[in-house]
């Protein structure tokens, strides 16, 4: 068998359609859109035929990812009962006999720690919030809190796996990559999925997070989230070599074009089109990425809603800023991961910084989308892997404490893009160590988030190995009680 036939063999429909036999791709690259001979889908162009499976409530997405798990119980779910029961040991008949991370398994007691944090309701949904989210306070109308959220994972790195590929372990397509897929670009000039990655300050050497997390997968590697960096270049070699002027780079990318199309006539190789129609994204992204990373144009008041870290590459603040500006400009799923809440010890001091660094940006993002008229159809997830037990990791002292991982129960809040505002949906036992009422899996949120988009989680999928994947796996249910 030629390779060319083994190819053909190996081409799904969304192959053939989107990669054709070089001369798509050689029209991409020549000015063209490679997607332009197919008829447009309203408002999703470049989408799967048959997409959307419905009317959409989201265009886009800005996922504000909070990698090491913030603590629930001391920021959204307040049980101000444990006060009662401070130092006692956490009763066998609320934990259960549930498992523990190798950090707190050996412990001989686990003594309840009651948050030092301050609750009070905000806004006229009454929405409980601690002390350190005084900006998140402003805008809680707008906000749908999940406080019944669970997951399988009880280790930071499947479980953040997890969340962004519905799996634990690595391999699968990441969520933005599936939206990539599934709806394709809005954007001539930049990718369909950014990640953007900042440090937090209240652990600043928390756990790693490894590209994969934004990767493709087994879908075509087209579809895999470009990283943007802070400093002059905010994406790897995407700047021309020095003595190389931008006709030169045209040039040499048609020529490039061409042989790339000769090969891929005679290989089928999907991946070749794949790799013509990135370099083309890359010249095109020589120019739009300058403009969308200077924020010289910016009015004060901006930095003013946003906060003065806004100015600050690589700041979280500065990444929602970012986030604004390139869903303005088409980007589908924004990504942002702002590490340092994986707080074992020394919580207070800790969770303080990772507020200072959150609080105002979130906010700002929130309400900026507002008054551009984004947020109707712009959904906003903010939260990470799993929370925060209740029992103190360490010693409990009168002002410290620490808590271990905790996948039984926790919170994310969401905003925008269909979402019912106003609303905290599930409850959770005085301990806040088991959910009591509605709980949500994270299938069922990622299944949720697709609705939003018009999709039905269990019609978008990818054969691969013989087999049909998709996001969810062979679970999840849209939580229509979070629906406007």
């Amino acid at each position: 068998m030629t390779p060319l036939d083994e190819y053909a063999q190996s081409l799904t429909r969304r192959h053939l359609l989107s990669t054709g036999l070089g001369s798509i791709a050689l029209a991409s690259l020549l000015g063209e859109d490679a997607r332009a001979a197919a008829p447009p889908v309203a408002e999703y162009p470049g989408a799967l035929p048959g997409l959307p499976h419905h009317a959409a409530k989201a265009k886009r997405v800005i996922y504000l990812f909070q990698s090491g798990a913030p603590s629930q119980i001391d920021l959204f779910d307040p049980k101000p009962g444990l006060t009662k029961h401070r130092s006692e040991d956490l009763p066998d008949s609320v934990r259960k006999g549930q498992r523990l991370t190798g950090m707190t398994a050996t412990q001989t007691r686990f003594p309840v720690a009651p948050s030092k944090y301050r609750f009070a309701r905000h806004g006229k949904s009454g929405a409980w919030l601690s002390e350190l989210l005084p900006h998140t306070a402003k805008v809680a109308d707008r906000l749908c809190f999940v406080r019944s959220m669970h997951t399988e994972a009880i280790n930071h790195d499947p479980a953040v796996t997890f969340f962004q590929t519905g799996a634990q372990i690595a391999g699968r397509p990441s969520i933005g990559s599936w939206l990539s897929y599934g709806l394709g670009s809005a954007s001539r000039d930049l990718p369909s999925f950014v990640v953007l990655v900042s440090r937090g300050s209240g652990n600043p050497i928390d756990q790693p997070l490894y590209d994969r997390l934004w990767g493709a997968g087994f879908l075509p590697s087209r579809y895999q989230g470009v990283k943007f960096r802070p400093g002059r270049d905010p994406v790897l070699y995407l700047s021309d070599p020095a003595g190389i002027d931008r006709a030169t780079r045209r040039d040499m990318l048609d020529d490039l074009a061409r042989l790339n199309a000769l090969r891929t006539e005679k290989t089928g190789d999907p991946e070749i089109a794949t790799r013509t129609g990135q370099y083309e994204m890359a010249f095109r992204m020589q120019s739009s990425v300058p403009d969308l990373t200077d924020l010289s144009k910016e009015p004060a008041s901006t930095f003013r809603l946003y906060g003065e870290d806004a100015r600050k590459p690589g700041t979280f603040a500065a990444h929602c800023l970012l986030a604004r500006r390139l869903v303005e400009r088409g980007v589908r799923f924004v990504q942002l991961f702002h590490r340092g809440w994986d707080q074992h010890t020394n919580l207070p001091k800790q969770i303080t910084g990772q507020c200072g660094d959150t609080d105002q940006a979130s906010a700002a993002l929130v309400t900026d989308l507002a008054q551009r008229g984004l947020l109707d159809d712009t959904l906003v997830v903010w939260g990470g892997e799993f929370g925060r037990t209740v029992y103190c990791q360490g010693t409990l002292t009168a002002d410290n404490y620490g808590r271990d991982h905790h996948p039984r129960c926790f919170t994310v809040w969401l905003a925008g893009g269909g979402i019912k505002p106003g609303l905290t949906f599930g409850e959770t036992d005085d301990f806040g160590y088991n959910i009591t009422k509605d709980p949500v899996h994270v299938h069922d949120l990622q299944a949720t988030m697709l609705h939003l988009l018009g999709i039905d989680h269990k019609r978008l999928t990818f054969k691969y190995q013989g087999r049909h994947f998709r996001l969810t796996d062979v679970h999840g249910d849209v939580v229509r009680k979070l629906l406007a």
